[in-house]
């Protein structure tokens, strides 16, 4: 059985017991969350799409705070003596997905 939650506007496909990486959620470690916007679910062979599906994706933080590799926005004007250099790194939270019911 797998299923596929929106999560801050990004889809993931997810498994019980599966761990993911998914944009950054407030909450402690240890906490449990629930995702209750289902985009798709198979069950035994039978699927259910949207609102038809009618479960909800429990999961549990594993870390709170992870970050993400660092992106590095450069911009540069030739023979100019213009350049501009920024940086960052997402946050994420790392969540194991305990039960779908």
């Amino acid at each position: 059985m797998f299923a596929i939650i929106k999560v801050a506007g990004q889809q993931f496909k997810v498994q019980q017991g599966q761990t993911l990486f998914i944009p950054h959620l407030s909450g402690k470690n240890g906490d449990k969350v629930e995702f209750s916007d289902i985009m798709f679910l198979e069950r035994d062979g039978k699927i259910s799409i949207g609102s038809d599906a009618g479960v909800k994706v429990k999961a549990e933080i594993v870390n709170d705070t992870v970050k993400g590799d660092k992106v590095i926005a450069f911009k540069m004007k030739r023979r100019k003596g213009f350049r501009k250099k920024h940086g960052h790194r997402t946050q994420y939270t790392h969540i194991r997905i305990t039960d779908i019911v």
